[in-house]
C-alpha cells in the first residue's frame, strides 16, 4: 500500500483511490483490535505527540490509543495550559517542536489553516485532528469505513447530513469525501445553520426533516456547536429538536434499513432522541468510535512508511 502523501491534512487533497487505500488497510487493524494481541510494531522506534489547542476527549483519547497499539512513544501536551496561552507563536511552537525531532504529529486547533501553517514549519508528519470550521478528515474517514461496513459498499448511496452544517468541519470533510466516493448527498437543517454558497458542492439542501430524509440509506447528524454560536440560530434546543431531532417518527422516511450516525459528543433529547441513538439496529454510533481507532492507526501507518522511505 503506497500513499504518495507526506502528510494528512484534509480530504480535499485525497484521491478517491488513496480513500479507500486508508479503509482497506483500517480494516485489517479492525481485525488486530479485536484480536487477542492488540498491539504491532510499525510504528517502533518513533515519537508521536499529541497537540490539542482545543478540548477533545474521544478523539485525542482515539489516536493515543492507535499510537500506542503500533509501538509509537506516544506523549500528549497540554496546550490549553502551554505557552502559547503566554504569547508563543504557531511558529515558535513549531521551532520548539522542531527541536525534539518528533515524527508525527497530531494538531487540533480552533483556528481553520492553523494546522496547515505548523505542517509547513515543522520537520515531520502532521495529521490533521480538526482545524476551526475547516477540516477534520479523520472523522470523515472513520465515518466512511463505518458505512461501507454497514451497507457493504461506499459509492451511490443517498446520505443525510443534518443539522449544524455551518459550524461543522464534520459535516465539510464527510461532503468532501462522500461526494468524491460518487454518493448523493442532502444536507437537511435550519437556514440559518447552512453556510452560503453550499448548493457549490453538489449537494441538495432541504430545511424539512421528512422530505430531506425520504429513501436515504444513511442519517448523520451533527452536534449542535454551540461555543462557535454567537447569536440567536436556533429560537430553543426545545424547538430545536421537535423540527430537526432525530425521533423514531422523522427516521421512518429513510429507508426500513438506513444506519443512523453521530460523531459525538451527543446532546440527547437536542439532536436526537435517546431510543434511537441506543437502538442497536439502527444505529452505529459506537461502531464509528471502534472505527476510529482504526482508521487513525492505518493514517499513521501510511505517514510512518513515507517517514522510513518504505512507501
Amino acid at each position: 500500500m503506497t500513499f504518495p502523501h507526506r502528510h494528512l491534512l484534509g480530504i480535499e487533497q485525497l484521491r478517491p483511490e488513496e480513500i479507500t487505500t486508508i479503509l482497506d488497510l483500517a480494516e485489517e487493524y479492525v481485525a488486530l483490535n479485536r484480536g487477542d494481541k492488540k498491539h504491532s510494531d510499525v510504528l517502533s522506534g518513533l515519537t508521536q505527540i499529541n497537540m490539542f489547542f482545543e478540548n477533545s476527549t474521544r478523539t485525542q483519547a482515539s489516536f493515543e490509543l492507535a499510537g500506542k497499539r503500533l509501538g509509537a512513544d506516544v506523549m500528549n501536551m497540554a496546550m490549553q495550559a502551554s505557552s502559547v496561552k503566554k504569547g508563543e507563536t504557531l511558529i515558535d511552537t513549531a521551532l520548539t517542536l522542531n527541536a525534539m525531532h518528533p515524527d508525527l504529529l497530531v494538531v487540533r486547533h480552533p483556528h481553520s489553516g492553523a494546522v496547515d501553517l505548523l505542517a509547513q514549519k515543522v520537520n515531520c508528519a502532521v495529521l490533521n485532528a480538526g482545524d476551526g470550521r475547516h477540516e477534520h478528515p479523520t472523522q470523515a474517514l472513520l465515518d466512511a469505513l463505518t458505512i461501507r461496513r454497514a451497507k457493504g459498499r461506499l459509492h451511490r448511496l443517498s446520505i443525510a447530513i443534518c443539522g449544524d452544517i455551518a459550524h461543522s468541519r464534520v459535516a465539510r470533510s464527510n461532503i468532501m469525501l462522500l461526494g468524491k466516493m460518487e454518493n448523493r448527498i442532502r444536507l437537511i437543517g435550519p437556514p440559518t445553520l447552512m453556510p452560503s454558497g453550499i448548493e457549490e458542492f453538489g449537494v441538495e439542501v432541504f430545511d424539512n426533516m421528512d422530505e430531506g430524509l425520504k429513501d436515504v440509506d444513511v442519517v448523520m447528524m451533527l452536534r449542535l456547536q454551540k461555543e462557535r454560536m454567537d447569536g440567536g440560530f436556533i429560537p430553543s434546543e426545545r424547538e430545536y429538536y421537535h423540527r430537526y431531532g432525530l425521533d423514531a417518527e422523522k427516521l421512518s422516511h429513510a429507508k426500513p434499513n438506513a444506519i443512523v450516525m453521530h460523531p459525538g459528543p451527543m446532546n440527547r433529547g437536542v439532536e436526537i432522541d435517546s431510543d434511537i441513538a441506543d437502538d442497536i439496529n439502527r444505529s452505529v454510533i459506537q461502531e464509528q468510535v471502534e472505527m476510529g481507532v482504526a482508521v487513525r492507526m492505518a493514517a499513521m501507518d501510511l505517514l510512518a512508511r513515507n517517514l522510513k522511505g518504505t512507501a
